[in-house]
């Protein structure tokens, strides 16, 4: 892997799960790494920011570029998840999904350009499979995924003649914190996990690590030529159809 010593970059919601392991894997190859999110970040450079407040974004790369003097990698993860069907969700819940998941990366990619431009630099979007499927009670979180897959390929196409490439990431189930502490607050969490596993071809659930080495590569060099792609990482899920 290509040294990265004289990059910045930023990663929404750095601060845990996928986000933090991005964040890791970027400074291990010798990025100055600025998180923002609602917290501190002990590892990393933090920044607050509430991305359901539409003037986070412009807050947020204005305090990266003011410290850096630039921006080289974007790394859009910052997520929100609420459950319920169309029925039982409120204008609210589909608001703030929609402001936080595909509005906030929008309007960051937005204030970030000029910079990213300067730096022929590269954007990583956090999808989902849920961008491709959907679980039960998530329409907004399914909705909202689904449009930053194809705000990528929009990004990808518009500002590759600028240098800047775009490329978004759909991890399937990932054993982040949040997700661990679902599992232990189900009566048989030995049992969830087995059930969960057989869903999947390779017979696990995937770490976040596996998906910070994609999006480091893809903000490598040596991706240099991959631009408008939406990375499935899901360990076969998608490609497995269920029995008859």
């Amino acid at each position: 892997m290509t040294s990265m010593a004289d990059k910045v970059a930023l990663v929404t919601g750095g601060r845990s799960g996928i986000g933090a392991a991005i964040a890791d894997a970027l400074a291990d190859a010798g990025c100055r790494v600025f998180t923002a999110q609602r917290g501190d970040d002990p590892r990393h450079h933090a920044i607050r920011a509430d991305f359901r407040d539409p003037a986070a974004p412009a807050a947020v790369i204005d305090a990266v570029t003011g410290q850096a003097g630039r921006l080289d990698i974007l790394i859009n993860n910052a997520g929100l998840m609420r459950e319920g069907t169309v029925l039982e969700s409120s204008a609210e819940d589909w608001a703030d999904t929609i402001q936080v998941n595909l509005t906030a990366p929008f309007m960051l990619i937005r204030h970030a350009m000029t910079h990213l431009i300067t730096a022929r630099g590269a954007i990583v979007n956090i999808g989902s499979i849920e961008g491709l499927g959907s679980n039960p009670r998530h329409p907004a979180y399914a909705a909202s995924k689904g449009g930053l897959h194809a705000l990528t390929r929009a990004v990808a196409v518009d500002h590759g003649p600028d240098g800047v490439r775009c490329n978004a990431i759909a991890p399937g189930w990932i054993d982040t914190e949040l997700n661990s502490a679902f599992i232990e607050s189900l009566g048989d969490p030995a049992a969830f996990r087995a059930e969960i596993g057989r869903i999947h071809p390779v017979r696990r659930t995937g770490s976040p690590a596996e998906i910070a080495g994609l999006a480091r590569w893809l903000v490598s060099d040596e991706a240099g030529f991959v631009t408008g792609q939406v990375w499935t990482v899901d360990g076969g899920r998608m490609s497995q159809l269920s029995l008859p």
